[in-house]
């Protein structure tokens, strides 16, 4: 249940990341507003992400390990290429027990 939260964040993220790009729009309005609705569905898949791991009865305890997880591995499939540091970069504060503060997560 809670894999499925992880996957349906992921996949509002991933629709999120297309309406930024696919749009093509040059009605800077229209395009912040799907910055913002992107970034923000990036950090509540995160969000479900951090919980998920630490439901696990035995959490990776290195990033290696994380990435190793057969599920990682299938979302790592589905990110766009641009998208995969910044989910590096997460998937290492989670595993050492780092949460962004809001303020953080926006800059």
């Amino acid at each position: 249940m809670m894999l499925d939260n992880v996957m349906k964040a992921l996949q509002i993220t991933l629709n999120n990341w297309n309406t930024m790009f696919g749009a093509g729009s040059s009605d800077s309005d229209q395009a912040e507003e799907s910055a913002n609705r992107f970034e923000a569905s990036f950090y509540v898949f995160i969000d479900e992400l951090r919980e998920w791991v630490y439901s696990l009865n035995n959490p990776p305890q290195t990033l290696e390990g994380f990435m190793e997880l057969d599920t990682v591995k299938e979302m790592v499939d589905l990110l766009p290429a641009p998208l995969y540091l910044n989910f590096e970069t997460e998937a290492e504060l989670i595993i050492e027990r780092i949460s962004r503060e809001d303020e953080d997560k926006y800059d």
